[in-house]
Parts: structure tokens; C-alpha cells; sequence
């Protein structure tokens, strides 16, 4: 039988733990915020052309972002395909999901397994795929096939994040609403719907998060449209134009923004219902 380590040995191994840990997770967390760092500081940046040296601080890029007009369309673009792709996927994939879960019929298994290939497929492969697709058909690539692509592989997320939600419900809450004479629809937009929610809100965040930045599905069907992920790729060989660092950083900043909102919101909440209780 083996013996124990002796109580001395264990006390310096939990002690060296306390200590290599935390710095690891520190240079880890500063390793990826480097790029970030660099992006913000680069958007002050009082270039010509090239972003690469750095040339003064300047604010004119936060002040005239849109002086460089095809970072601006780029980006319009792309907000333009993430939020239609959002909400076609958010509403086809809840459909989904509910039927998935609520309802019994043929090939239902078979669907549910089919529903992952688009998440478990390399992107080069389905935007190929989809390509070919757009070309045997004779659509003309662009704006609306962009969106149709994205919508394509967004579905998926949205039908395993709104999956799990539907899950989770209570059929004795609905039953209550039946029981009190409401009417399907009533029950389900003033106790189902409401219950689903969170989890159709955060599919449709990870929807817009994963369309907005999706480049290679995008190159392989986007024709000569020019989305905000594909600017900065043919822009990184001469260097990123400071008005499209300004853009990242927004973005970035707003996303902080939003989630310290939901955290803060949520917090508040849950006050509110202690000291109900």
C-alpha cells in the first residue's frame, strides 16, 4: 500500500498551487488582450495610409471614421447580414427546437443529428458547398446570399441553444394557463413565450456574434460585397486602416457594455426577489 506524503511535502505542493496558478491565468488573460490592446491603441494612430508605424496620437479617426467610406459600408454590410441572419434564424430555429422537443414524428432523430453537421462541418467546406450550390442554381452572388449562408449555419445554434431552454420547462405551468381558460395562443405568448425568453435571446446574440464575424462562409459567397471580416483581411497586407481599428474597438467596448449591463440588471433582480421572499 502506498503511504500518504507527509504533511509537510503536501503544504509546499497546495502552496506552490496557490501561487502558479493565478500568475498562468494572468499571462494568459494578458496574452489575449494584446491584440485588443494593439487595436485600440492603433485607432489614435495619425496615419496616411498604413497602420503598421506608428506615426502620433491623433483623435480625428474617433472624430471621422467615415472619411475612409469603405470601412463604413464594409461595416454596414455586415450589421445588415447579422441582424437579418439573427432574426431569420432566431425565429426558424425556436420553431424548430419547440417541435423537436414537444412533438413526436417520423425521422425526428435523424433531423436532430442532421441539425449538428452544419455546427460539426469545416467552414471551407460549407461555404463551398454552398457556393456551388448559388453557382448550379445561377443566383448571382451578393448581399442576399450572404444572408442566406448565414442563415444556414446559424439555424443550428439557435435550434441546440433554444433545445435545452425548451427542456427545461414545466408543462405544469402551461397546464395552469389551460386550466385558467386561456386559449393556445394566450398560453403560449403570456407563459411559454416569456419562460423561453432568455434562451431565444442568447441564440440570437450568438447568431449575430457568429455571422458578423464569419469570413470564410462570406468569401466563398459573397461576390464583390465587401463585409467588415473581409475588408480587414485584404486590408492586413498594407496595413489596417486606423478607421476600421476605431470600428473593432466600438464594437468591442459595446460588447463589455452590454454584458455588464445584463450582469448589473440581473444582479438587481435578484435583490429584489430576496427581499421578497
Amino acid at each position: 500500500m502506498t503511504r500518504p506524503a507527509p504533511p509537510s511535502r503536501r503544504g509546499a505542493r497546495l502552496g506552490v498551487g496557490k501561487w502558479v496558478l493565478p500568475i498562468y491565468a494572468a499571462i494568459a488573460f494578458v496574452f489575449l488582450l494584446i491584440p485588443i490592446a494593439y487595436t485600440f491603441v492603433f485607432s489614435f494612430n495619425d496615419s496616411v495610409k498604413s497602420n503598421i508605424v506608428w506615426r502620433g496620437f491623433t483623435f480625428d479617426k474617433w472624430l471621422n471614421v467615415c472619411d475612409q467610406i469603405d470601412v463604413c459600408v464594409a461595416f454596414g454590410n455586415s450589421l445588415i447580414i447579422g441582424i437579418t441572419a439573427t432574426i431569420a434564424a432566431t425565429i426558424l430555429g425556436t420553431m424548430i427546437a419547440i417541435a423537436l422537443v414537444r412533438y413526436r414524428f417520423r425521422f425526428r432523430s435523424a433531423i436532430s443529428l442532421l441539425l449538428f453537421l452544419p455546427m460539426a462541418t469545416p467552414e471551407v467546406v460549407l461555404g463551398a458547398g454552398l457556393a456551388a450550390e448559388f453557382l448550379g442554381a445561377g443566383v448571382q452572388k451578393g448581399l442576399g446570399t450572404i444572408i442566406i449562408a448565414h442563415t444556414m449555419f446559424c439555424v443550428s445554434f439557435v435550434v441546440v441553444t433554444v433545445k435545452a431552454r425548451v427542456s427545461t420547462l414545466d408543462p405544469a405551468l402551461e397546464e395552469a394557463g389551460r386550466d385558467l381558460y386561456g386559449s393556445p395562443n394566450q398560453v403560449f405568448w403570456r407563459v411559454t413565450f416569456p419562460l423561453l425568453l432568455p434562451g431565444i435571446i442568447a441564440a440570437a446574440l450568438l447568431s449575430f456574434a457568429l455571422s458578423f464575424d464569419d469570413f470564410i462562409i462570406t468569401n466563398f459567397n459573397a461576390g464583390t460585397t465587401s463585409t467588415f471580416p473581409k475588408y480587414i483581411y485584404i486590408s492586413a497586407a498594407r496595413g489596417i486602416p486606423a478607421e476600421a481599428n476605431v470600428i473593432a474597438s466600438a464594437v468591442f467596448f459595446l460588447a463589455i457594455i452590454l454584458v455588464l449591463a445584463a450582469q448589473i440588471s440581473s444582479a438587481v433582480k435578484r435583490k429584489r426577489l430576496a427581499k421578497v421572499g
